[in-house]
């Protein structure tokens, strides 16, 4: 045999050996990616792909960092919707994420992210009950959404920072007051002593409607009150980044949805510059989605388990 074709051989032999080590000692430390188990097998291939089954957790997964049915890293996902509701718009998250990662995305894909990721974190959250402070502070923002005048309230603990509730109309009417105030209290199981709003008279009745004696309504323009106007205004500047969140939207039900992701994003993710910690942690709250990436990283393969699996 002519010795260059041994040596060449030797050296196939050599890198197909530790080839073979590397997928032992691959399988020997995979582990379920849901629940760290170690009692996994093989499940079958999908468009080439090696898939995984968790006799623990009975469930399916990979080993790529990608969702099902998808080809965009979570790590994209999670950055396009941190951007997002940061402030940038779909063009400026488009552009943001070809620099940084390489990839082309078009609005429309990120844009149908948005939806379906901010309707989990939605779910995930609505049952979490922020432990806070006595008094509220309450506003209302005009913007238009489809060529139609939209108001946009808010109700805040000036204790926590948490955002208990915000609500969107097209009127500002006594009956919109009153669902901000019970959509308040329904995520505070608690009624305020004081609520500090501008002097919009649909506060006065839907208080009233609300919670008659019990809580005291100081209403004053330009919150020039007994209160620390400071705290007003950071709060009116932490909702300019919602509003750009909102501008542009044509649909009602889209800026409802995505009006209720940004009270998540505000709430859970982005910690306050005060506080330094989020509103949520400030209220107690032991949520165990930290950010973005770990509500994209909960809807990783979830599927549903064939009967011969089980």
């Amino acid at each position: 045999m002519d010795r260059r074709l041994e040596k060449d051989l030797g050296q196939a032999g050599r890198i197909l050996g530790e080839l073979i080590k590397m997928m032992i000692k691959e399988e020997k430390d995979l582990k379920c990616k849901y629940c760290d188990s170690r009692n996994v097998v093989k499940f079958g291939t999908f468009k080439g792909v090696q898939r995984y089954f968790c006799k623990a957790c009975k469930r399916k997964f990979t080993l790529s960092d990608t969702l099902l049915k998808m080809k965009t890293p979570i790590k994209q996902i999670a950055s396009a919707l941190s951007c997002y509701y940061g402030g940038m718009s779909l063009n400026a998250v488009s552009r943001h994420l070809e620099q940084q990662f390489g990839d082309k995305i078009t609005n429309a894909g990120i844009y149908n992210w948005i939806i379906r990721f901010s309707k989990d974190a939605v779910e995930f959250t609505k049952d979490y009950t922020p432990n806070v402070g006595n008094v509220w502070i309450a506003d209302e923002t005009m913007l238009r959404i489809g060529g139609q005048k939209a108001w946009f309230w808010d109700i805040i603990d000036a204790k926590t920072r948490f955002l208990l509730a915000s609500h969107m109309s097209l009127r500002r009417t006594t009956a919109d007051a009153l669902t901000l105030m019970k959509l308040a209290e329904a995520r505070a199981s608690k009624i305020p002593q004081l609520v500090f709003t501008d002097k919009l008279q649909a506060y006065l009745d839907g208080i009233e409607l609300a919670w008659g004696a019990d809580t005291k309504h100081i209403p004053s323009k330009g919150f020039v009150a007994p209160m620390n106007t400071n705290l007003i205004e950071r709060f009116h500047g932490s909702l300019k980044d919602r509003i750009k969140v909102m501008r542009g939207m044509r649909k009602i039900e889209t800026a409802r949805l995505l009006l209720d992701g940004w009270l998540v994003y505000y709430n859970f993710f982005r910690t306050h510059e005060t506080l330094r910690i989020t509103p949520a942690e400030k209220a107690g709250v032991r949520f165990p989605y930290k950010n973005w990436m770990d509500i994209v990283k909960s809807q990783r393969e979830i599927t549903i388990v064939p009967e011969e699996a089980k």
